[in-house]
């Protein structure tokens, strides 16, 4: 009987149906004894003797993947910077991500953040249970200007949201669509012309060599002074320094921040600040959302390890 590995900790969460998919493939079902993300050497342990995993943001790097007789990935979400793609390659181990699954949701939690950032919706609840009921002059959201960072399924969701806002939307993404650009109106920018020019910016872009800190002290010098930087992206995609400097400094408004470049992030300078709304990578968490990635990740376990000849 093939095993297989799921370290999620809100896997079949809401629903036993990707469960019974596993067993009955004829999968056993390796369960995370730890119940939160698995550090490099709680993988080399736990990795030993399956066939197959499905992981979260836990590290699959060289040395964990040596270490493994593993046939295949299933990434429950689409993010695979923890994950070395290379030596997948090199050792024939499949990677399927579950595309598309949790898409709304986490658009939904970037204009969640974007409006409790500008309209200081933590500050003020704060306040009003510390029993201060005085006023706090917040941002405008409607009708402003928002640079949106990747246009695939996330940020398209985003743009379709924006809508509903009146917003001029700026966008850009490595794979330009002209004809998307064109029919949503969008404004084709780079990101340090978004800097200067955007009320808002959102993330919506992979993590790779060419990314990270891509956001950065150089550019955020630039950047309009009632800027609010959105990321639901991946953490290191942002020098978390520079931008504690710049929120710090008030070069910038605020941001929101639900991906760390460590996480879990206890001692990230960004808690410190009161213009910083932050989440705990939760943007893809909600039922609808923890449903389809399940069952997608369960589902292109078993049609790996079918092809592969292991069930």
């Amino acid at each position: 009987m093939a095993k297989v590995l799921v370290t999620p900790r809100s896997f079949a969460k809401y629903s036993d149906e990707p469960i019974k998919k596993l067993k009955e493939a004829g999968i056993e079902i390796i369960p995370n004894p730890t119940g939160g993300i698995l550090s490099k050497e709680e993988m080399l342990t736990h990795i030993k003797g399956v066939d197959g995993i499905i992981v979260g943001v836990d590290p699959l790097d060289r040395d964990v993947l040596s270490a493994s007789d593993l046939k295949a990935v299933s990434k429950y979400g689409v993010g695979t910077d923890n994950i070395d793609l290379n030596y997948c390659k090199e050792k024939d181990i499949d990677v399927l991500i579950t595309k598309n699954a949790n898409s709304e949701a986490v658009a939904d939690y970037s204009f969640a953040l974007m409006l409790a950032v500008a309209r200081r919706v933590v500050e003020i609840d704060n306040a009003c249970r510390s029993g201060d009921w005085g006023k706090k002059v917040t941002a405008d959201v409607y009708g402003k200007k928002l640079g949106v960072v990747g246009l695939g399924a996330i940020g398209r969701g985003v743009v379709a949201r924006a809508k509903g806002f009146s917003m001029k939307v700026y966008g850009f993404d490595v794979f330009r669509d002209e004809e998307y650009i064109k029919n949503n109106n969008i404004t084709f920018a780079t990101i340090d012309e978004m800097l200067k020019e955007c009320d808002f910016i959102s993330l919506h872009m992979p993590l790779t060599d060419d990314t990270k800190h891509i956001i950065n002290k150089e550019n955020l010098k630039t950047a309009k002074k009632n800027l609010i930087l959105i990321n639901t992206a991946r953490g290191g995609i942002v020098s978390e320094d520079d931008l504690y400097n710049s929120l710090k400094n008030d070069s910038i408004l605020g941001a929101g921040v639900d991906v760390f470049e460590h996480e879990p992030s206890h001692d990230s300078k960004l808690l410190e600040l009161s213009n910083v709304v932050v989440g705990s990578h939760c943007a893809a968490s909600t039922e609808g959302a923890v449903d389809a990635m399940s069952t997608m990740a369960a589902e292109n376990i078993i049609t790996a390890l079918r092809s592969k000849g292991a069930i």
